[in-house]
């Protein structure tokens, strides 16, 4: 875990440099990267994309084979990918940027280089093992929230929409959020591993967390390779990032 207060600088890691499997964590830069190209000019927000059979991903929380042959804006898709952590909206956005890796290239742009973008949703459906290619540390993840919050990379109006989809999500209120005081403003983007042989891969969240002083708390935690429970893994998250507002809102 890596927790920072972007003002000041101040910060705690513990094996902040170790590489872990991001799971859905990875549809922040991937969003990122779309929004750069829509900045660009090479893509709009509301040009329409249509969902083919070949599309769907199996466990989308949005499109699934209902979604076939309907048509959606690109703004629709991101919303759908950062907030309702879509896998099917993943997989065509990163089609429409080219692939995987293109998100990667963009991130070193920015001088993030501990972050491996390298597969699709349904790649990493149809193998568990290659959940450990999708890689971040917990340090690159917070630079990557820290370069989101100072707006780098992305036009100010991208970045507002990005921020307002990550503070929309209602998935993982018991991580970052579950033990901080009722109203806290949290952007957030949460990724989870299914769990195979009693151990689960992957069960993350990183977040901007508004303090009370109005200064931001980029903060990343990973949990991987746990035999915990469900209930155990996410109250390791929300008591780490209680221990950090505590320290940081005295």
């Amino acid at each position: 875990m890596t927790a920072t207060v972007l003002e000041s600088g101040e910060s705690v890691s513990l094996n902040g440099n170790q590489h872990f499997p991001m799971q859905s964590v990875y549809k922040l830069p991937i969003s990122m990267a779309v929004l750069n190209q829509v900045d660009r000019g090479n893509l709009k927000l509301d040009q329409k994309i249509r969902i083919e059979a070949s599309d769907i991903v199996q466990g989308s929380q949005v499109l699934d084979e209902n979604s076939q042959g309907k048509e959606f804006s690109l703004s629709e898709l991101l919303q759908y990918m950062v907030s309702k952590s879509d896998n099917t909206a993943c997989d065509v956005l990163l089609r429409l940027i080219g692939e995987p890796q293109r998100v990667t290239e963009y991130l070193s742009s920015l001088g993030i280089n501990d972050i491996v973008v390298a597969n699709t949703e349904k790649e990493l459906a149809q193998d568990s093992t290659v959940q450990y290619r999708n890689s971040a540390t917990p340090d690159a993840a917070v630079v990557l929230l820290r370069t989101l919050y100072e707006g780098r990379g992305l036009s100010k109006t991208s970045q507002a929409l990005l921020l307002q989809w990550m503070t929309e999500p209602q998935t993982g209120l018991k991580r970052i959020k579950g033990l901080l005081p009722e109203g806290t403003v949290v952007a957030h983007k949460t990724g989870t591993s299914s769990t195979v042989n009693g151990v689960t891969a992957a069960t993350n969240h990183v977040g901007l967390v508004t303090l009370p002083s109005g200064q931001h708390l980029a903060i990343a935690v990973f949990v991987s390779n746990s035999q915990a429970t469900d209930v155990i893994r996410e109250e390791v998250i929300a008591k780490v990032a209680r221990a950090a507002w505590d320290e940081w809102s005295r």
